[in-house]
């Protein structure tokens, strides 16, 4: 008899810094991973396990279909047995366009829409408004001319129902204004002068500050307006001209800096309102779009009010209510208005309204459990955060009912409150109860803490990690020395940091209007202190910081007026600085050096050696991004990419300069007895005593040592870097500098953090706030919370049900007596780790 495959076998995984790991990994049961940051993770869960999954997949597909479908390269693996279909569910997914909602990514409102098309209250051309039948629910499926075609029993006229598609926003149903934007775009007057104190010189006039319009200055100055006196003392005729100017072409001469004169016979004059609509027309590219529309408000559509529809639509009615009244409903009120809907119709259309609202049960219940009630049909889905877009994947993912798959999910609880914990590992089980197996990327305790096994991935970062550190039950890794994760999971681990915060002496406040579910909302944060965020999700933690805080203090600053929706803002806070976990460097080309200025100092280096110069070599020659320095096989990337037609495209170290990017005459140019390659192979640590004597270069070292990126090569890639990495990469040109009057906002900084990488990050914090700096820090992450000087919780829930201010003072006091559901969780965790 043969025995049941109950695991995954992986040997010789070396993938990005995993080295040579043999590991089991449970079949038909949840898996987490744990790890520091950078510890090579993701390179387990997506480099190997989703990556031969997924490809293994695909090689049983027709070489037709696969030349269609992009395939992931083979791993660096030596075997990789027993491992089933692979589906992945990335920390980060795709920003939905402007034309998405929460209705049509989770596809509840195509049931919506065929809910009003076949238990709708229809209207005909003469206004008779017609109840529910099962007669005109059937009229669509008829044959023939007959299809769609009902009969008004009051004035006998005939007409075509709707159809389902009818009531897409995306189709025949948009509004014929806003084409189903359910927004109009106009350009804001008050956007179109920047400062009105600088000149025209100086840049007054911010709409020709975009591409190809900088020479406006100098043709006005042609048509007799004045170019170096304030905007603000022009007469009224001149500030018509650059407002209102014709366009028109006139003869003009250019200087350049070096003294050479341009003429131009035929330079275009744009006015300041032209230049922005004359680049809307042109410009393609999503950044070149979103500078333009810097430029514009937008306002609600006042032929479609929002609905997105066309208003005709509007008048057919299902359980009292029309589609756009129904969208706009938050996810849990959608039961109550399917019950007053099945009261309504006739017995003999109720077999039909079971089948369609099942349907809609089905696609909303894993949304519910994963704590996504507060959320309306008509959200647009590019407001969401990524928790927000990872969970409504997962849903999606979940109603799919499959079996025998292998799931990979990074970073699941990116936004979920504690609360939702629960939710989220519900449907975690639900996926095992289907007969498949869960890989789970996460660093929440709770979360690792549910997991039927866990394998740790350490014992450091890049370098200094690779290799399985632990492995066993959670219970087991408590009892585990060698475990990270472990003194975490039982409570015994020190989460809280002693410091000397100095009491405030100045605050920000904040008064909002009305904006989301912020009603009247006050806000107080103390300056030079570390203010956490928090609250459920949809609570309105976004809405008042990044939507309404910091352009407000952006708007003090550029002397413009303050969000229409922020009444006032009281604050000595000059700047912002916003911080995420976004990747960091645009390409393959950006890495650690060039993102620093390592690389700019290497390059003069290495130009002043008397051998550079014997060659004649400059600066640019010593740039693996310029001709003159990059090997001429691989033009500076350091591999080359083979593509093979129907097979995965095949990617190889370049074999000309053996992935160094230069070329070999470049490579012969030593200092210290050292090429521009064998510094860049560096790390950071290695690096440090080779140029003690560089003061330019030694600085940024032990920066970089300073927050804990010291295992990073100076060549590594930075697209390549984790979450946590790229955070605190953006951090270090600001830990030397006096941060008085500057506001550093964290947007969850902890995504991607093991629990002893939030304490480094506090660190860092704990320094900015040392320059000067005030920190904002929004948050789900209970060890961020209990080490703020101060909290602000938002709540009670999401959605309608947020947007008061729940809860304020400093943490530590808060979970003496909680009042509230986050500081109710700040104090079981603070409880928890007591000993």
């Amino acid at each position: 008899m043969v025995s049941k495959i109950d695991h995954i076998e992986v040997r010789g995984g070396n993938v990005n810094n995993l080295k040579d790991i043999d590991v089991d990994i449970p079949l038909n049961q949840f898996v987490a991973i744990s790890g520091p940051s950078g510890s090579g993770k993701s390179s387990l869960a997506m480099g190997i396990l989703y990556a031969e999954g997924s490809r293994r997949y695909l090689e049983a597909l027709s070489t037709y279909t696969r030349r269609r479908i992009t395939q992931n390269r083979k791993s660096q693996v030596q075997s990789v047995k027993h491992i089933p279909s692979a589906l992945a569910l990335r920390q980060r997914p795709n920003i939905p366009s402007e034309r998405s909602t929460v209705g049509s990514l989770t596809e509840a409102f195509n049931v919506i829409r065929l809910i009003f098309s076949r238990l709708g209250s229809i209207v005909c051309p003469n206004g008779h408004r017609m109840a529910p039948t099962i007669e005109i629910a059937q009229a669509m499926d008829r044959p023939g001319q007959a299809m769609g075609v009902v009969t008004c029993p009051t004035c006998g006229i005939q007409f075509m129902a709707t159809s389902a598609e009818d009531f897409s926003f995306n189709s025949t149903g948009a509004c014929p204004t806003c084409d189903g934007l359910g927004v109009v775009r106009e350009l804001d007057e008050d956007k179109l002068i920047g400062d009105e104190a600088l000149t025209l010189e100086e840049g007054a006039v911010a709409s020709w500050h975009l591409p190809g319009r900088n020479f406006m200055p100098k043709l006005v100055a042609t048509l007799g307006v004045r170019t170096d006196v304030p905007y603000q003392k022009l007469t009224a005729h001149e500030k018509q001209i650059v407002l209102h100017g014709e366009k028109k072409q006139y003869p003009l001469d250019l200087h350049s800096g070096t003294g050479r004169v341009f003429h131009m016979d035929k330079a275009l004059y744009e006015n300041a309102y032209d230049a922005v609509t004359d680049s809307l027309q042109t410009s393609k590219s999503e950044r070149s779009i979103a500078r333009i529309n810097s430029f514009y408000h937008f306002s609600t559509c006042p032929t479609c009010h929002g609905s997105r529809l066309n208003p005709e639509r509007l008048k057919q009615i299902v359980g009292e209510k029309n589609i756009a009244e129904v969208a706009n409903l938050q996810l849990g009120d959608l039961a109550q208005w399917e019950a007053i809907t099945k009261q309504d119709l006739p017995k003999n259309m109720q077999p039909l309204a079971n089948i369609l609202f099942t349907e809609l049960e089905d696609t909303l219940r894993p949304l519910l459990e994963l704590g996504l009630d507060y959320l309306s049909l008509s959200r647009n889905g590019n407001t969401l955060s990524t928790g927000e877009l990872q969970r409504i994947q997962l849903a999606r993912t979940l109603r799919t009912e499959t079996t025998g798959v292998l799931y990979v999910l990074d970073e699941p609880s990116i936004g979920l409150h504690p609360d939702n914990i629960q939710g989220l590992v519900h449907i975690f089980r639900e996926l095992i109860e289907q007969g498949n197996s869960l890989i789970v990327v996460d660093h929440e305790v709770d979360i690792i803490a549910a997991a039927d096994w866990v394998i740790e991935i350490g014992p450091g970062s890049g370098d200094q990690g690779g290799q399985i550190i632990a492995q066993g039950t959670p219970q087991q890794l408590t009892q585990n020395t060698a475990s990270l994760i472990g003194p975490f999971i039982a409570g015994t681990a020190n989460i809280l940091r002693t410091k000397t915060t100095p009491a405030p002496t100045t605050q920000t406040v904040l008064k909002i209007a009305r904006y989301f579910n912020l009603h009247d909302v006050t806000a107080t944060i103390p300056d030079n202190q570390v203010t956490a965020i928090t609250g459920f999700s949809g609570a309105g933690k976004t809405s008042l910081i990044l939507d309404s805080l910091v352009p407000a203090i952006q708007a003090q600053q550029h002397h413009q007026k303050l969000p229409h929706h922020v009444t006032s803002l009281s604050t000595q806070l000059k700047r912002v600085v916003s911080v995420d976990a976004t990747p960091v460097g645009k390409n393959a080309r950006s890495t650690l050096a060039t993102y620093t200025n390592i690389m700019n100092a290497l390059r003069h280096l290495f130009a002043a050696l008397p051998a550079a110069q014997e060659h004649g070599y400059a600066i640019a020659d010593f740039s693996y991004n310029n001709k003159q320095g990059a090997c001429p096989n691989c033009g500076g990337l350091g591999n080359i990419t083979l593509d093979i037609q129907y097979l995965p495209d095949m990617q190889e170290v370049c074999p000309v300069c053996h992935g160094t990017r230069y070329n070999q005459e470049i490579q012969a140019i030593k200092w210290h007895g050292y090429s521009i390659v064998d510094l860049l192979a560096m790390s950071v640590t290695e690096a440090l005593p080779v140029f003690k004597d560089v003061p330019a270069i030694e600085r940024q070292l032990k920066q970089l040592q300073e927050v804990g990126l010291a295992y990073l090569h100076l060549g590594e890639s930075t697209p390549t870097l984790s979450g946590g990495e790229a955070q605190r990469l953006k951090l270090v040109s600001h830990l030397t500098r006096h941060e008085a009057g500057t506001l550093f906002v964290f947007d969850e900084p902890s995504i991607g953090l093991h629990p002893l990488d939030v304490q480094t990050l506090l660190q860092i914090i704990e320094r900015l706030q040392t320059n000067g700096a005030t920190v904002i820090i929004i948050t789900h992450d209970l060890d961020l919370m209990i080490n703020a000087d101060y909290l602000i919780d938002l709540g009670p829930r999401g959605g309608d049900a947020g947007g008061q201010i729940t809860a304020t003072g400093a943490p530590l006091t808060l979970v003496q007596t909680p009042v509230s559901l986050t500081t109710r969780y700040l104090q079981q965790h603070w409880l928890k780790f007591q000993h």
